[in-house]
């Protein structure tokens, strides 16, 4: 049997293997045919801006604004790679949640594609893995994406 999925929900960060979860995400998108719909989300972690004391709301709109053109430009490769069901959403809070649950519960999604976390073992004890909480409490199906589109392993390039 075929796993046809109709519902796929792609939290995007900026990072390497958050775009290739998009790349990946619209190919299968593409393969399921017309009626898949393929959502982009980037969550604000507004949690991270509590410990700035001078915070204020254009810090914010600038991390807004930086999501919003890069969701644009993903939303329009989608276009182009001939994907119409495609949109984007921004949130703000805890990305655990809101990716794991809160998005997935709200659009009914069937899959949900993710990037492997790009932290060292010893970061993701101490602040843990949104990848990691997300595979083990969504409420669908997840695929977490470790390789480019020609399946060979993402490498890291040294510093």
């Amino acid at each position: 049997m075929l796993q046809q999925y109709e519902r796929i929900l792609v939290p995007v960060d900026g990072s390497k293997e958050a775009e290739l979860a998009f790349q990946k995400a619209v190919a299968v998108a593409m393969r399921n045919g017309e009626g898949t719909e393929l959502r982009l989300v980037h969550v604000v972690d507004t949690r991270a801006f509590q410990n700035i004391s001078s915070f204020d709301t254009s810090m914010v709109e600038q991390v807004t604004d930086t999501a919003k053109k890069t969701l644009d430009k993903y939303i329009e490769d989608a276009k182009a790679a001939g994907l119409e069901n495609v949109s984007y959403t921004i949130e703000y809070g805890a990305p655990k949640t809101i990716i794991a649950k809160d998005i997935p519960g709200e659009m009914k999604a069937d899959l949900i594609m993710i990037g492997a976390t790009g932290l060292n073992a010893v970061e993701r004890l101490l602040i843990g893995s949104v990848t990691e909480f997300v595979t083990r409490n969504a409420v669908c199906d997840v695929l977490v994406v470790r390789t480019d589109l020609d399946n060979q392993p993402i490498t890291k390039k040294k510093k």
